[in-house]
């Protein structure tokens, strides 16, 4: 493995396929690596494709793409510990091809896009470990795997191995993980047949459905529930911050334990046959969090990188769009003839300055630090609006007036009357 190429792609998941792929469907010579045995053998649980990501690198993509369903209803609940309030969104819009969102199974869509990554003229090597990045002085010029003579060079690094990235830490590119700015999630998908999901959820075909939800269910920690269908199974997962998990002393698999027997989740989950379970981090620190991403040598992509929206769940069009921006900025770099230095590289950055990725994380950039600091988004407020849905929605003779003096009388005792205008306004700075 001394042979040299144009580029180095550390990791396979949709960041590291994105920038493989699109590096090789340019002309580069480019090495994938990945330690798993395959691309997706570690991601086990169901994920959502946003298909623009995808469009813009592969834009046949629907064609034979491992896809489960379509989403065309989201749901937002907020729940206590017996009730839930909440929103739907369903369109029929959201019906008509092209589709905007679809539920998928990782290691199934994966190990596609790996496929189209060969097919696409790269080398790809799995069950191998990058152990170290070649140095020469401050800049990167391939790496070290566990395979015997197991150096390989390239004109660029990519790193796109998740966001516990040890080559960058190792390197110094990126600081030790903050447990506050990740969350530990767990997923399980339940099996059941494909008629009763169509009948639970109210869809037909390949119809879907995701709901997010948040409350008490996550004990006071800052994080959020996830529910959502697939063509024979529904996936169903919470996660909150590392930090919050070990001073509480909660188990995550209790947690989910718990969030599934919620009277309004335990319905839809029943009669299922639990296949799967896993647990992984997900970068949630959201602008501020954001490391380095470039320099002499190497760019760094997806969760390595910090790239997630929490406030909208978004993960898998971050890693995707990261990753083929970083690939557009070596195959300009090398039709003009230039080298892989820092100050060349600095138009990866400002391509995602000027995308959405940054200009959505950079809208948010203040909320993990308003809901660290503001607990009671996750305690009180969730009783309090169980409450006023209740009392307004049920008929006993008193008079509406009544009833909203009482809800409002309920509100002040539990923030008083300054409280709820600062955390309205908290709520508007962060979201604003």
């Amino acid at each position: 493995m001394s042979e040299h190429f144009d580029a180095i792609v550390v990791g396979a998941g949709p960041a590291g396929n994105a920038a493989a792929y699109t590096m090789a469907k340019a002309g580069l010579k480019v090495l994938q690596i990945e330690r798993g045995e395959y691309s997706g053998s570690k991601n086990v649980q169901g994920a959502i494709l946003y298909a623009d990501a995808l469009e813009r690198i592969i834009p046949d993509f629907r064609e034979d793409a491992p896809l489960e369903r379509h989403v065309i209803e989201q749901r937002v609940w907020v729940l206590d510990d017996e009730s839930c309030t909440g929103g739907t969104y369903r369109s029929a819009d959201f019906s008509k091809p092209p589709y905007n969102r679809y539920t998928i199974i990782r290691s199934q869509f994966d190990r596609w896009f790996s496929q189209k990554v060969r097919d696409a003229g790269a080398l790809v090597v799995c069950e191998t470990t990058v152990l170290d990045l070649h140095m020469d002085g401050h800049r990167v010029v391939g790496v070290r795997t566990d395979r015997e003579h197991g150096s390989v060079y390239a004109d660029i690094v990519v790193l796109a191995d998740g966001v516990n990235s040890l080559l960058a830490r190792k390197a110094g590119f990126h600081e030790e993980l903050k447990p506050r700015d990740v969350a530990l999630a767990v997923k399980e998908i339940h099996f059941l047949p494909e008629s009763t999901i169509e009948e639970r959820f109210n869809v037909k075909g390949t119809e879907g459905v995701v709901i997010e939800m948040a409350g008490k269910i996550t004990q006071g920690m800052v994080g959020t529930g996830f529910l959502y269908t697939n063509k024979e199974s529904v996936t169903v997962g919470v996660g909150c911050l590392l930090s919050d998990f070990k001073k509480s002393g909660v188990a995550p698999y209790a947690l989910l334990e718990q969030m599934k027997a919620h009277p309004a989740i335990q319905p839809l989950l029943a009669g299922g046959e639990m296949k799967e379970y896993t647990a992984h981090l997900i970068p949630e620190g959201g602008y501020k969090a954001i490391p380095a991403v470039y320099g002499d040598g190497w760019l760094m992509v997806g969760d390595a990188g910090m790239f997630v929206n929490a406030v909208h769940r978004e993960g898998s069009n971050l890693a995707m769009t990261t990753g083929r921006l970083a690939a557009e900025t070596v195959i300009d770099l090398k039709a003009q003839g230039k080298t892989m230095t820092a100050q060349n590289l600095a138009r990866y950055r400002k391509a995602l300055d000027e995308s959405f990725v940054m200009k959505d994380l950079k809208k948010y950039k203040d909320v993990p630090d308003i809901m660290d600091r503001n607990r009671q988004f996750f305690t009180a407020y969730p009783n309090l609006v169980s409450q006023a849905a209740h009392t307004l929605l049920t008929v006993d003779g008193v008079d509406k007036k009544t009833k909203e003096r009482s809800i409002r009388r309920k509100f002040t005792r539990a923030r008083t009357t300054l409280g709820l205008f600062a955390d309205a306004f908290r709520l508007w700075r962060a979201f604003e």
